[in-house]
């Protein structure tokens, strides 16, 4: 079989699917496929920080009923260092623009919801096998479906299929360069029945690691603690973890709920991308392209920000039969990238223990900590950068910089 449509996309996780339905209020079609099955992707636990940029795309696209119900909207976050707390607050220093907890898998269920309802396709547990043509006017994708072999024919294809995907694998190897860092440490992160200790994030340095509570509702809390890369999750009971939380979060007066943990997982820490994002006709975004440490919160806002980006494209193409916005996309998306690799580097190296106690690093740590607390400056700075800088703005600076280059 072989369907035919505008946009082929591969990967139905938040960047796929934002794509899809932001391409539809254009009048421009979409297929989507996606390897894994429904009950696999809307079980995943990812992110679950918006920045105000994402909330008001999802509201613009009418897909934010259930985020406005049910998701937390924070006015700013603490900081640790050594047991002694600030706090950021996003709000009075950035216009009023906050940040909402709601979880990846939240906004998938959403997004799939109302894509079917719609009656749009989408076609679970199908699996690209390969991307051909990508150089002429009519690439296609080979993918499999019940056990049957399948061609999806379109004008341009939007590879959204995660690091491992088939998408950054069909560019020629000579088209991009790659930048990567492997942090000498890992997050050890759980999720627990039991209510948030504090209506804010919490961000904490510790001589013992890093720290930090987060949440997902009002009954269950997501926290992590900084672990060896060699750590094995077995080695950490749940006594052990909420003893090491309890004594990396501590401040004077305040005391950290323990309840139930009901997953537990370690992530590396790590900042993977490429500087090409595009070949041909096929575009990737979000982790096809880019991975940042989860420190900044900055995964899915990243992959909502590329799919603005070629959206901006797609709809010049269609409705201006114009190629150059397309053509420019690598280079708008990267430089929003850069930012954001920056930040999430500034706030792991901020709050991660990289060396001992006393150090000539541990000082460097402690001298950004005491500036942040004195200086509404700096403090601007990091709430600008947590809640995401507006898009409009962000870009007339950049053309400023760049005509005054």
């Amino acid at each position: 079989m072989e369907i035919k449509t505008q946009v082929g996309i591969i990967g139905a996780g938040p960047a796929g699917l934002t794509l899809a339905h932001w391409l539809k209020k254009h009048g421009i079609s979409s297929v989507i496929l996606e390897n894994r099955s429904r009950e696999y992707v809307e079980s995943r636990v990812r992110a679950g920080l918006l920045e105000q940029n994402t909330v008001d795309i999802l509201k613009d696209l009418g897909l934010a009923d259930r985020l406005l119900k049910e998701g937390q909207e924070h006015h700013g976050v603490y900081l640790n260092f050594d047991n002694q707390r600030i706090r950021v607050p996003f709000g009075k220093l950035t216009g009023d623009r906050n940040i909402t907890i709601y979880g990846q898998q939240e906004i998938v269920k959403d997004m799939t919801d109302a894509w079917q309802e719609a009656g749009e396709r989408l076609f679970f547990e199908a699996e690209a096998k390969k991307i051909i043509d990508i150089e002429t006017s009519n690439p296609k994708i080979y993918y499999t479906f019940e056990g049957e072999n399948h061609t999806l024919s379109c004008d341009f294809v939007a590879a959204c299929d995660g690091f491992h995907g088939l998408g950054r694998k069909t560019m020629p190897k000579d088209s991009y360069g790659e930048y990567q860092v492997t942090y000498p440490f890992s997050w050890l992160g759980i999720l627990a029945n039991v209510a948030p200790s504090s209506e804010e994030l919490i961000y904490a340095y510790h001589e013992r690691g890093f720290a930090l509570h987060s949440l997902r509702s009002n009954t269950v809390s997501r926290l992590y603690i900084q672990v060896e890369n060699d750590a094995k999750v077995e080695d950490w009971p749940d006594e052990r973890i909420w003893e090491e939380l309890s004594v990396r979060l501590a401040t004077e007066g305040w005391k950290l709920n323990s309840g139930p943990i009901f997953e537990k997982s370690i992530t590396p820490m790590r900042s993977y991308f490429i500087d090409k994002m595009q070949y041909g006709r096929l575009f990737l975004t979000g982790d096809a392209a880019h991975i940042v440490p989860p420190t900044g919160g900055k995964g899915l806002n990243l992959a909502v920000a590329d799919v603005k980006h070629l959206v901006d494209g797609l709809v010049d193409y269609y409705k201006n039969d114009s190629i150059k916005t397309l053509d420019n996309y690598s280079s708008q998306a990267l430089k929003r990238n850069w930012r954001a690799q920056d930040f999430s580097n500034f706030m792991t190296t901020l709050f991660h223990k990289q060396d001992e106690h006393g150090s000539f690093q541990y000082q460097l740590q402690k001298a950004k900590f005491d500036y942040i607390s004195i200086s509404e400056a700096y403090k601007t700075t990091i709430a600008e950068n947590y809640v995401g800088l507006p898009f409009e703005s962000f870009e007339e600076i950049l053309i400023g910089i760049n005509e005054r280059s």
